[in-house]
């Protein structure tokens, strides 16, 4: 395992994607809190201003580091196959099992750190402009945060299993943008139509959707005309999430011990 663990820590640290995707995801969620202070900052923070310039604008758009990370997953094992080294790859390390526990290891350790130093640059950056970040140690921007970092861990592990799941880059990179920006999206609209409100009910299940739920500090707010979705809690939401990436990495795992490579 521990070669495992070393040869998955080398890829990553010597990959020039590497550091260009951490970066851009930083200094993209970075904007996020900038642009608000040039905006509003002679406004007072509520928790919900405070919950969405720390995490980068993630409860609205696009969750920018967390993209960037499941990029990172994808590239994971997805670079093996586009590269064509997955073969030397499992001639050096046979045990398929051990190798996949270590990407998932090391990407999800790098996730962490990089969710963590994005928390602190952005909640700097709101320091800068307000001379105070109220609430940030409390709830509900405590939990909204604590739930940020879960869902940038799930949304790359998501990125990950896609990767691992079509051997391959382009594919995974088209669903993992596709799905919640669009699928998603397009479910979560037809719901206004009566002949279709029967789709109210499935929301609450669609797992990026549902994901978001993790870093609200409030009731969701989808507009005026929305249905109520009936969402469940912070942490059950972040759990159906949390399924739906476990059955992607689990259905890649077992093709991939199956496969010839």
């Amino acid at each position: 395992m521990l070669n495992a663990l070393r040869y998955e820590w080398t890829r990553l640290r010597t990959l020039r994607s590497t550091y260009w995707m951490v970066g851009s995801g930083l200094v993209v969620a970075a904007s996020i809190p900038v642009i608000l202070g040039l905006a509003a900052s002679d406004e007072p923070l509520d928790a919900m201003a405070v919950a969405v310039g720390v995490n980068g604008g993630a409860t609205f758009g696009i969750p920018f580091l967390a993209v960037f990370m499941a990029i990172i997953g994808i590239f994971a094992t997805g670079h093996e196959y586009r590269h064509g080294t997955i073969q030397p790859t499992l001639t050096a390390l046979p045990q398929r099992s051990r190798l996949i526990l270590a990407k998932i290891m090391t990407v999800t350790t790098l996730t962490a750190a990089a969710t963590l130093v994005s928390i602190a640059i952005n909640a700097s950056v709101m320091l800068a402009f307000w001379g105070e970040v109220p609430g940030l140690f409390d709830d509900p921007v405590r939990s909204a945060l604590l739930g940020y970092l879960a869902y940038n861990l799930i949304y790359m592990l998501v990125g990950l299993g896609l990767g691992l799941l079509f051997r391959g880059v382009p594919s995974a990179l088209v669903v993992i943008f596709l799905m919640p920006l669009i699928i998603e999206s397009v479910i979560v609209g037809l719901t206004m139509v009566p002949a279709l409100d029967w789709l109210v009910q499935v929301v609450k299940f669609l797992p990026f959707t549902a994901g978001t739920q993790l870093m609200l500090t409030g009731p969701a707010d989808f507009g005026p005309a929305a249905p109520d979705f009936g969402f469940f809690d912070r942490w059950a939401s972040g759990g159906v999430f949390a399924v739906f990436a476990a059955l992607i990495i689990g259905l890649a795992w077992t093709l991939f011990k199956k496969r010839d490579a």
